[in-house]
This record gives structure tokens, sequence and C-alpha cells, in this order.
């Protein structure tokens, strides 16, 4: 079974996870959409080291390279929506990221 993985839009229409991954090189570029793909496939049944669940309908797709990105992710009805994306700097998650893909994660509902 494959789930469906959309791109959170804003009220302006924008795609900002989109528009992320494609100002991306080109092997981090291929690593996301891997990931991705193994979000398609998994669904639910994705773990660490892929994936790892934040807070309660928040989790984080974990591209780990040179540079660690990571995509916040949530389930809306029955479907995966990317809602933020950045570059990951230090050990702990910025609140400011956090804050964002929270308040995207509330206006889907």
């Amino acid at each position: 079974m494959t789930w469906k993985v959309k791109f959170f839009r804003t009220a302006k229409g924008n795609y900002p996870v989109k528009e992320f991954i494609e100002k991306q090189d080109k092997k981090a570029y291929a690593r996301i959409i891997r990931t991705i793909e193994l979000l398609e496939n998994y669904g639910p049944f994705m773990r660490v080291p892929h994936s790892k669940k934040v807070r309660n309908k928040l989790y984080e797709l974990r591209i780990i390279g040179k540079k660690s990105i990571r995509i916040f992710y949530t389930r809306f009805n029955n479907q995966y929506y990317l809602v933020h994306a950045f570059k990951k700097k230090s050990q702990k998650t910025p609140k400011q990221e956090l804050g964002t893909a929270l308040d995207r994660i509330k206006e889907l509902a």
C-alpha cells in the first residue's frame, strides 16, 4: 500500500517545503526525495533513523548527511502533509522551527 504525501500550501499559495527542497544541492535533494518515498511506501510504519515522533500529531523526516535536514510532517485526512523543513545545526530542535510547524498544522484543520 502506498500513502499519499502532499506539500503544505500557505494561504498565499506557496509551498514552503517544496521550495526548500528545490534549493538543495543534488546530493541533499536525492536524499530528501528518497526519504519522502520511504514515507509514501511505509507510512505509519516508518521508524528511526528515518522518522521520529516529535509531539502529538507531529513527526519529523530525518535526512542525515553532510548537513542534517529535518522535514516536519503530520497525518491529516489519511494523507501526510510536509509542513516545514530546515537544516539542523544543533542537537536540539529550535523552538522557532517547531512553532512554525505547529502553526501550519493548525491551518490544516
